[in-house]
């Protein structure tokens, strides 16, 4: 039998890890880091150190304590140049947010699972925030039902193959039943979830298609159920309609 050969690196792979982590919780030092991640302190401590020289990760000296450094910021600048997904949505986020007063999420699909990519937090004072980077599943969410629905059916396959994890009373774990709505996802071109993934919340999510008719996210208003009335959800959905609509434009030229 032959054996599968892997080209990771594991050196970089543990150094990915630093970041994300540091990216999902900031201003942590080398033991915070190490329980977290299951590596040695001296491991931690020299992946700390190169990524502190190169940028990647700075240094509170008083603290001893590490959060990500400008070069991650500069890299994602020149991601945003070329008219991409993360350079074009944000300003609309930020329009959609003030114009409802709700949380706009922006989600992609990571393998098989849901990834945040972007956010902005609601101005009501009950609201929900959901922080970029955060992974989670697809047979549940607004945005993250619509990107499963637009998804190769071979994935779709395999993730409703996966038993199918509840997390509200409300949740769809059989897969016929999510494989139906996926259906009816991809005829209305958009997704309306009530308290799948939160007890409690609404979602109201839209594809964004890329220049080549790819769906490559989907973009969601998503807020307490207490607020969610007939008045607004047509208003939400013309307006996510809307804001996926020039989005897909900007990423058309």
């Amino acid at each position: 039998m032959i054996e599968k050969k892997s080209y990771t690196i594991e050196a970089v792979a543990r150094a990915v890890s630093v970041l994300e982590a540091l990216g999902e919780n900031p201003g942590q030092g080398v033991t915070s880091l190490a329980k977290a991640l299951g590596l040695t302190k001296s491991i931690v401590f020299r992946l700390v150190h190169t990524l502190e020289e190169s940028g990647f990760v700075s240094r509170d000296s008083e603290r001893a304590e590490y959060s990500l450094g400008y070069r991650i910021g500069v890299l994602g600048e020149r991601i945003g140049r070329g008219g991409t997904l993360m350079h074009v949505a944000p300003p609309v986020m930020d329009r959609l947010r003030d114009s409802t007063g709700e949380n706009i999420n922006l989600i992609t699909r990571e393998g098989m699972n849901s990834m945040v990519l972007a956010t902005r937090e609601g101005l009501h004072s009950i609201r929900l925030h959901a922080n970029s980077g955060r992974v989670g599943p697809l047979h549940a969410g607004g945005a993250s039902l619509l990107v499963l629905a637009y998804s190769d059916p071979a994935v779709v396959d395999m993730v409703l193959s996966q038993p199918l994890e509840r997390f509200s009373p409300n949740t769809n774990t059989d897969p016929e039943v999510v494989r139906a709505i996926l259906s009816r996802i991809r005829e209305n071109g958009y997704n309306i979830a009530l308290n799948d993934i939160d007890d409690g919340a609404f979602s109201v999510a839209a594809p964004i298609i890329n220049a080549n008719g790819r769906v490559v996210a989907g973009l969601s208003i998503a807020g307490a159920m207490v607020r969610f009335d007939d008045d607004r959800r047509a208003k939400y959905l013309t307006a996510i309609r809307a804001a996926t609509l020039e989005i897909s434009d900007k990423l058309s030229f």
